[in-house]
């Protein structure tokens, strides 16, 4: 199984009751053989441009563990779904990820090491 970041955008008018959508396209992955790990719900946005005549979109992030041959299956019931505006599925790049988080960390512990301070606790010294 493969890791994919799904990002869904709902239609706006479900903002007061956007349980049953989201059940719904979680429904969706777990009949492919997926899993969800984690939902990041960054709520209702404005859109770039118009898409189906609506500006607004509920923006709803999924992480899920599926197979590669579920991927096809999915985006064409994700197509047919109603609350569903726009979709993207994308596969992250787990290694540069985890390049990134170790950079970070090794640059927070020089900073610790050389008893560096953060810009903000700089500026109140002086």
């Amino acid at each position: 199984m493969a890791q994919y970041e799904v990002a869904v955008l709902y239609h706006p008018s479900l903002e007061v009751d956007l349980t049953k959508a989201e059940d719904r396209v979680v429904k969706i992955f777990v009949d492919n053989n997926g899993k969800v790990l984690s939902t990041d719900n960054w709520g209702k946005r404005k859109l770039a441009y118009p898409i189906k005549k609506n500006d607004h979109a509920i923006y709803v992030f999924y992480t899920v563990d599926m197979p590669g041959q579920s991927i096809a299956k999915v985006e064409s019931t994700l197509n047919i779904t109603d609350e569903v505006i726009r979709f993207l599925i994308t596969k992250p790049d787990l290694k540069a990820i985890a390049k990134a988080e170790a950079a970070k960390a090794l640059k927070a512990e020089q900073a610790a090491k050389h008893g560096d301070q953060p810009e903000e606790e700089k500026e109140d010294e002086n």
